[in-house]
């Protein structure tokens, strides 16, 4: 057992004003399988990288561990994986290595195949290994199942569940439960270390926000209350002073008497005020305030948006999935499963206009509004201005939706290319709910967006019941989402 200890990290990046890190202080132990959540934006990329030494900072770090840190880079992917594993391990019995594969349930065929035709599932499940598999070194890993399908998410946690030592970054909070024992989290103005999962982290969190919540109201009603009594206490005071002038000189300094009195108890009770208001700042500073989102669907005048009968898809006359039967009906949410590469994408490519050649049977219903999420995010460059203006959205709607989203004022300024994986993952979710359409299709929206965030859409799409067509790994927004869903079998 070792410890990792941060003290004073102060922390922003060049030509930046705003603080990522002031005075942050806290320990890890190295044993722990620590899940690192919080908001987008808020710097959980940039401490692994500080825990790497990549960029100068003021405060200490001090460990007696090295550092990994995945997404591992390599530079030539043309080599056999297993060459790639076995020098980025540092380990020469392979035996070992096919142990890790085995535990991350993959065929042991992936590591004699050119690294650069695995899937990313595939590349991410042997680094890990391999990553493991050194001697001394703690991993950082970070937001590892953006490129795995669900099976392979439950293996990778299974995986993780059996070792000891990691910083975990993820979003997925089924994924979180199954693999880790204590929790980090930047919230709004603090940084917080505790035992548990992230279900249990969830229940704290809500406990404690609820009390601060409901104990501030009741210090406002009370202050209020306090206030309006020493009004009342300084404007009887004033009074009571007023009605010296013509009387007697005995009564004059009885109603002097009784008027400081009244002024001493007024000041009493200022003083009670003040710790009052005392108390209520020490509140909601990491209360998220996870505002409503809001949709305007459009309703389709047909029940029947798509019907696809034993339909298959094709790349250069390759079949990779047939079979295909569905019909989406006003108001389902249908999810489409199924590992990764069986076509899920491609099919919603293929509703979408693209060019995919097909056989089977696919109707559209005519002047069908689609409004579309897709997975890559490389074209977000230039102003967030320009971007609504050429999506010809609302852009106050559409800054509103990412205010809501956690986006600061100054990411407004920000080049897109220069926002965050999540945050620009965002901005696609926000232009979709700025547009009326009748169907929404969504390619995995939530890849990169923290857990907030997709408790308000899951919340929005439960309110609001939108047609959605929609590909996703969460499985915990699935299983709250999908009216149904419906198994890809890839060939």
């Amino acid at each position: 057992m070792a410890l990792i200890t941060i003290k004073n990290l102060t922390f922003h990046y060049e030509g930046s004003y705003d603080h990522v890190f002031e005075n942050a202080s806290f320990s890890i132990d190295t044993d722990w399988k620590l899940g690192f959540i919080g908001r987008n934006g808020r710097g959980k990329t940039t401490l692994l990288k500080l825990l790497m030494g990549k960029y100068p900072y003021s405060g200490s770090i001090s460990s007696s561990v090295e550092f990994d840190y995945f997404p591992f880079e390599i530079e030539d992917d043309t080599e056999l994986a297993v060459d790639i594993a076995e020098r980025v391990s540092g380990v020469d019995e392979k035996w070992r290595l096919l142990r890790e594969i085995n535990l991350l349930e993959m065929d042991e065929s992936v590591l004699y195949r050119p690294f650069c035709t695995l899937s990313g599932g595939e590349k991410t499940r042997i680094l890990l290994a391999a990553l493991f598999l050194k001697e001394g070194n703690f991993l950082l890993i970070d937001e590892p199942t953006n490129h795995l399908d669900m099976d392979a998410r439950r293996a990778v946690a299974k995986y993780l569940n059996g070792k000891r030592g990691f910083i975990l970054v993820s979003h997925d909070r089924a994924f979180l439960d199954e693999c880790i024992d204590h929790v980090l989290s930047i919230n709004r103005a603090t940084i917080e270390v505790m035992r548990g999962n992230y279900s249990s982290w969830q229940r704290e969190k809500d406990r404690r926000d609820n009390y601060e919540i409901s104990e501030n109201a009741r210090l406002t009603s009370e202050i209020e209350r306090l206030r309006e009594a020493a009004r009342r206490t300084a404007s009887w005071s004033d009074r009571l002073e007023s009605t010296k002038i013509g009387s007697g000189a005995g009564d004059r300094g009885y109603i002097g008497a009784k008027s400081a009195k009244m002024m001493r108890h007024s000041k009493a009770q200022q003083s009670r005020i003040n710790r009052e208001i005392e108390k209520k700042e020490g509140l909601l500073h990491d209360v998220e305030y996870d505002e409503k989102l809001k949709l305007h669907p459009e309703e389709y005048f047909k029940e029947t948006l798509i019907h696809a009968s034993e339909l298959a898809l094709y790349y250069n006359e390759r079949q990779i999935c047939n079979g295909i039967d569905f019909t989406l009906k006003r108001g389902e949410r249908i999810a489409l499963i199924g590992s990764n590469g069986c076509g899920k994408s491609s099919v919603l490519k293929l509703i979408l206009g693209q060019d995919i050649e097909y056989t089977g049977i696919l109707n559209i219903g005519s002047r069908l509004k689609i409004s579309y999420v897709p997975q890559d995010m490389s074209f977000l460059k230039g102003s967030l201005d320009a971007f609504a203006n050429e999506c010809e959205i609302d852009m106050t709607l559409f800054k509103t939706i990412l205010r809501k989203l956690d986006f600061k004022r100054v990411q407004f300024e920000k080049d897109m290319g220069e926002l965050s994986m999540g945050q620009k993952k965002k901005v696609l979710i926000a232009r979709s709910l700025c547009e009326q359409a009748h169907l929404y299709i969504w390619d995995e929206p939530l890849n990169y967006v923290d857990v907030i965030s997709r408790l308000q859409i899951e919340a929005l799409i439960l309110e609001y019941r939108p047609t959605m067509l929609f590909v996703e790994h969460d499985r915990a927004f699935v299983s709250e989402i999908a009216t149904r869903s419906i198994e890809l079998q890839g060939r």
